[in-house]
């Protein structure tokens, strides 16, 4: 029976019936403020411990509900209780566990787990200062009683989550308390908690099962911090291997063995526990594992044999770095002798087992490397004995004698590695190509770890890999008519895995090395002629086109392959696929494989915009017809037109007459599909007939990334087709619906012609200006920013009238957006406004930073004043280190054009009242975090404008910053005359130093 009282709390019973998870949202509520009540009350919490004590309510949510006031007292109150209050909640949790060796029934668990989190934190609060007996007492009290053990069990846990566990970061000061705590444990209480541990395990072993693995649980927690001998004795080792034949326990017994194994020793004592652990786990049979038929324990077995070898690994890298040849040898020896049982794992059907295994075999490579490489430094540390003392030297050959060289076994290890990853490469029949989920996912991730096991093979062998490749593949491809798609998918990854398993300087794969680039040429060759390309299935087409697409340096070496493959890049193996997913890759390789190889094009470059031309037309926005191709995939598709176009060697005329073969198309649907939107009124129609226009000026502006330095629009007689394009696409920026999506593609087409077309843009930007400063929104004149900033960089002088036209007329839209009321709470409008000041300010720096002062200068005397004021502003009032940053270094370049004697009028007073006290003002708000690497940098951008103004004034100013400044600010002459020392000091960075000093010293 619970236990009982007839007393009644004084609880809020209405309150608590908001508790119930299915209670109306106004009982939730009150619930939710009686909590808050509770919790914060001196002592209204009393109640809580006095339900629990009592066991006064049945209601699972109201325990769950007790046990929370409680915590939160524990945790961020327990200092300020009386010792009173602290002694109830002791009782409190004691009489509570009591209740639990006498009620019928158990608390639910998630009831029971938040006791034992209470009980956790009481015993980090008070132990061992006011409560030294915790666990004695708990053991005390629980026995052997199941009930009693499982909250002893989960208490024990949760202490492991609250002083132990590594995962859960800690303050420095809770780091020191959680060492006291360990240390007073292991002095007082744990050789007591560990003889528990064994006599639960002992007991339950048959007849709680839970109760045994919680204890598993447990042991395998603490083992990494108490001493070891406690748990690796005979008698334990014994248990636990019992544990190990009893199919409930065999998983956690699995798990609390590899943490014993993973506990940090001595290495040459470690090397021992695996081999004792190894020797008794083989002499059981448990090595065996072709006979085991539970994958769930065999994924643990595998973890707990991987977690063996990494440490017989780290020992013999630890006893080897030492010199502690004899251990070393051992370590190895032992390591050696568990590969083989490593391998079945890693050959195993379940990729869960084998991919537990990988980083051991990884690892074990990595040995044998080094192995292998102790071969050849005797010679090179004999050469280096004229620089190398004769004693280290001696010491070191000595040392290098004691390792063998690669052994028979040991070669044949790296063979089986091999043959295990050509196997665990290959696709399940349960892979599902069509619908790819989680399963598809975790088998794509396995591959990539075994992509990293061939990686370090090929550190090893090289030539093992490069012949087992060659191997597999030249036996498939012979075959692949009547091989399964397995197999031929696995051959050609091979070879594509080789291409980053044996590295080559910019893909050069096919110079240098002879064996390798003749093996690598020859199996490029038979891929590319033997007709794999016809095979059906998505995943060797698909493979096929990424190994072409990879060694496309070898149709350098042999260019008479390139038709035979572009037909299959053309033809139903890859643009016209009957999979979308292949059609989609392919267009992007296509892509890639023409810039490329587009030099050995030229002769048939326009039979190719031929067979494409169909991939190259514009989806009309009802979709009345599937295309082939995505608009994604198409932007591909034109890059690769466009390369083949300019790169031809075809005269100017003749590529123009191309280039508009290929665009007109896009700019005639263009203007009729303009024309239908303006006259659309139904929205949907209107969004899809805009996305189609985005689509189109997308396509025209992907053709311009064909040209470069050498070969440029003008070169290839292409400017008319670009110039007609801006004619025909300016007109959408004055379109009265879908302007957001229409002014973003033109003003991205207008980026790229002015990359492309130079000067001969110029005169459409004026118009387009205009028309995208009409009712423009923040996020509109946000994105223009960049595009004048473009042309300000760019062209500098030959755009100075039209900047003189459009300065203000765009810094009035920019006041007037940052202008418009928002509410408060709204972060986006907040982090908008944020961003078109920044961008505000960047436009200014270009403006000023590109020699083009005069664009300011002739705004009239009120409009600079008021620009100025902005920066003033930007740079002392808005606590933003970007935008401060920004308009410091606008001020700084101002300074250097107009600070001098013939600079403009009333910009020195201007300096001095406004400028010179930002560069302090700004640096001494409470916002100004010096140990911010933004803000920092802002802060050299204040020195950058100090010494700027000095460079203008010089010793007026040091006059002006003693004399008045800054014993307004309570500066002491002493500190003011060290500033002004500072200043005049020839390098700036001593300044940019000092400054910091001097604003931590003298800050809010």
């Amino acid at each position: 029976m619970a236990c009982q009282s007839a007393a009644a709390a004084a609880m809020d019973e209405q309150a608590l019936l908001g508790l119930n998870p299915n209670a109306d949202a106004p009982y939730r509520q009150r619930a939710l403020a009686y909590f808050e009540q509770l919790k914060e009350s001196h002592d209204a919490w009393e109640v809580c411990a006095q339900a629990l004590a009592k066991g006064l309510y049945s209601d699972d949510h109201v325990k769950f509900f007790c046990f929370q006031v409680l915590e939160y007292q524990v945790k961020f109150r327990h200092g300020g209780l009386s010792g009173g209050q602290r002694q109830l909640i002791r009782e409190t949790l004691m009489k509570w566990l009591q209740c639990q060796l006498l009620s019928a029934q158990p608390e639910k668990v998630f009831v029971r787990n938040k006791a034992a989190q209470v009980l956790a934190l009481t015993f980090v609060a008070e132990y061992p200062a006011l409560w030294p007996d915790f666990f004695f007492d708990i053991l005390a009290l629980v026995g052997l009683d199941p009930r009693g053990v499982d909250i002893y069990l989960r208490t024990l846990m949760a202490v492991d989550g609250e002083v132990v566990d590594r995962d859960v970061l800690h303050a420095p000061e809770e780091t020191r308390r959680n060492t006291l705590i360990k240390d007073a444990m292991r002095e007082q209480c744990i050789p007591n908690l560990v003889e528990s541990w064994f006599q639960i395990l002992h007991t339950y072993q048959r007849s709680h099962p839970e109760l045994t693995c919680q204890c598993l649980e447990v042991v395998g927690a603490y083992v990494s911090w108490i001493d070891l001998g406690l748990i690796a004795n005979q008698r334990f080792v014994d248990l636990l291997l019992s544990h190990m034949s009893v199919e409930e326990l065999r998983e956690e017994a699995c798990d609390c063995l590899l943490e014993i194994v993973n506990k940090g020793m001595d290495p040459a004592d470690k090397t021992k526990l695996v081999e004792s652990l190894a020797q008794v786990l083989q002499s059981a049979g448990f090595f065996c594992v072709e006979q085991e038929e539970n994958v769930d324990f065999l994924a643990k077995f595998s973890r707990l044999v991987n977690g063996m070898g990494q440490s017989l690994v780290l020992s013999w890298s630890k006893l080897a770095k030492a010199g502690s040849a004899d251990e070393a040898g051992a370590a190895l020896r032992a390591l050696e002798a568990k590969v083989a049982l490593v391998l079945r794992l890693l050959a195993h059907p379940d990729d869960d087992i084998s991919a537990n295994v990988v980083a051991f075999c990884y690892e074990y490579l990595q040995v044998l490397k080094q192995v292998a490489a102790s071969r050849r430094s005797p010679v090179a540390l004999r050469r280096a004995s004229c620089r190398v003392p004769g004693a280290f030297l001696f010491i070191c050959l000595f040392f290098l004698r004691q390792l063998p060289e690669l052994s028979h076994g040991q070669k044949s290890n790296m063979e089986a590695i091999m043959l295990a990853v050509v196997k665990k490469l290959t696709y399940d029949d349960e892979y599902n190509f069509d619908n790819e989920g989680e399963d598809e996912a975790m088998f794509v991730e396995y591959r990539k770890q075994l992509k990293m096991l061939l990686d370090r093979l090929a550190q090893v062998s090289p030539e093992l890999v490069l012949d087992s490749v060659r191997r597999v593949f030249a036996d498939t491809m012979g075959k692949w008519q009547s091989a399964s798609f397995k197999e031929v998918e696995v051959a050609i990854r091979l070879l594509y895995m080789l291409g980053e398993a044996l590295p080559a300087s910019h893909g050069a794969h096919f110079s240098g090395d002879a064996v390798k680039s003749g093996a690598l040429q020859d199996m490029m060759a038979t891929l590319v002629t033997c007709g794999v390309s016809d095979y059906g299935h998505t995943s060797v087409t698909l493979e096929f086109f990424e190994t072409v697409v990879r060694y496309d340096k070898f149709f350098t070496v042999e260019p008479q392959h390139i038709p035979g493959v572009l037909m299959a890049f053309l033809d139903q193996r890859g643009l016209r696929h009957n999979s979308p997913k292949v059609r989609s890759r392919v267009a992007y390789l296509f892509s890639r494989f023409v810039k490329t190889l587009h030099k050995h094009m030229t002769s048939f470059i326009e039979d190719i915009l031929t067979r494409i031309q169909d991939l190259l037309e514009l989806a009309p926005p009802d979709k009345t017809f599937p295309a082939p191709l995505t608009s994604d995939d198409q932007l591909f598709i034109f890059e690769a037109a466009g390369v083949l176009i300019v790169s031809s060697e075809s005269p100017a005329e003749r590529k123009r007459a191309l280039m508009r073969s290929l665009l007109a198309p896009l700019v005639d649907a263009f203007r009729l599909l303009l024309d239908k939107l303006s006259l659309e009124t139904d929205e949907e129609t209107q969004a899809a007939v805009a996305d189609c226009l985005s689509h189109a000026v997308g396509f025209v502006s992907r053709t311009s990334k064909a040209f470069s330095n050498k070969q440029t629009v003008k070169q290839c007689g292409c400017t008319e087709v670009y110039r007609d394009c801006l004619h025909a696409f300016l007109p959408a920026l004055s379109c009265p619906v879908q302007r957001e999506a229409l002014r973003s593609c033109v003003r991205s087409f207008l980026h790229r012609m002015i990359i492309c077309m130079e000067e001969e843009v110029l005169p459409f930007v004026p118009a387009a200006s205009e028309h995208m400063l009409k009712d423009c929104e923040a996020k509109d004149l946000q994105e223009f920013i960049p595009l004048i900033s473009q042309i300000t960089t760019k062209f500098k002088r030959q755009v100075s009238p039209f900047l003189q036209q459009v300065f203000m007329p765009l810094v009035l839209a920019i006041f007037e957006a940052l202008a418009r009321p928002a509410d408060a709470n709204d972060q986006a409008a907040a982090l908008e406004k944020q961003m078109l000041r920044r961008s505000y300010f960047s436009f200014v720096h270009t403006v000023a930073g590109s020699g083009m002062s005069e664009v300011l200068a002739n705004q009239g005397a009120e409009n600079v004043e008021r620009v100025l004021f902005t920066l003033i502003q930007g740079a002392v009032d808005f606590p933003d280190p970007i935008a401060q940053k920004t308009c410091f270094a606008v001020l700084a370049r101002l300074v250097e054009l107009w600070g001098g004697k013939a600079g403009m009028t009333g910009f020195r007073d201007f300096t001095y009242k406004h400028i010179v006290p930002a560069c302090f003002l700004a640096p001494l708000k409470p916002t100004f975090d010096l140990s911010d690497a933004q803000t920092v940098l802002t802060l050299a951008e204040v020195a950058v404008t100090l010494k700027m103004v000095f460079v203008q004034q010089g010793p007026e100013l040091l006059e002006f910053l003693q004399r008045d400044y800054l014993p307004s600010l309570h500066v002491c002459p002493d500190v003011a005359q060290e500033l002004c020392h500072v200043l005049q000091q020839p390098d700036v960075k001593v300044l940019k130093t000092y400054l910091k000093v001097f604003f931590q010293r003298t800050g809010p």
